[in-house]
């Protein structure tokens, strides 16, 4: 078995698109990324990557590269999982948990989990939304910020 963890944070700013879990939510800010930002899906590749030891996200995508711009997230993740799977390994659990004020992310869990489970094939997906209690930037709502943990076994 191995564990990795990932994170990932972006800044908020109107007039851009939130997504996140590969879930367009309708709010008047939105991440300011070179990618579509979408944090949650980011932390997971990084927790998967990590896990597999084979680097981060920004070794297999950098920011630099311009086929990279505006790029969906979803691609991200679902390159990862072959990587992952190159290695031998399949995912088992995932524990996923985001960090923002507004908004409510509640209602779009479900939505997430059922994005994510097309492109992940685990056992469970266990996505969870929080705030920060007003405090630093997430509390501001200059940001947003994930939290991912899987679990992986050897197939």
């Amino acid at each position: 078995m191995r564990i990795g963890f990932g994170y990932d944070v972006h800044r908020l700013e109107a007039g851009r698109d939130l997504i996140l879990g590969g879930v367009p939510i309708p709010f008047e800010k939105g991440i300011v990324a070179h990618s579509d930002g979408d944090v949650l899906i980011h932390a997971l590749c990084d927790a998967l990557l990590g896990a597999a030891d084979l680097g981060d996200i920004g070794h297999h995508y950098p920011d630099t590269d311009p086929e990279n711009r505006n790029i969906d997230s979803k691609r991200i993740l679902s390159h990862t999982i072959r990587l992952v799977q190159d290695q031998g390994y399949q995912v088992a659990n995932v524990d996923a948990t985001l960090c923002l004020e507004k908004p409510k992310i509640g209602p779009y869990i479900s939505r997430m989990k059922q994005v994510l489970g097309g492109i992940i094939p685990a056992e469970a997906i266990s996505i969870k939304a929080t705030t920060n209690e007003k405090m630093g930037f997430v509390g501001r709502g200059e940001g947003v910020a994930a939290y991912a943990a899987v679990l992986l076994t050897k197939q």
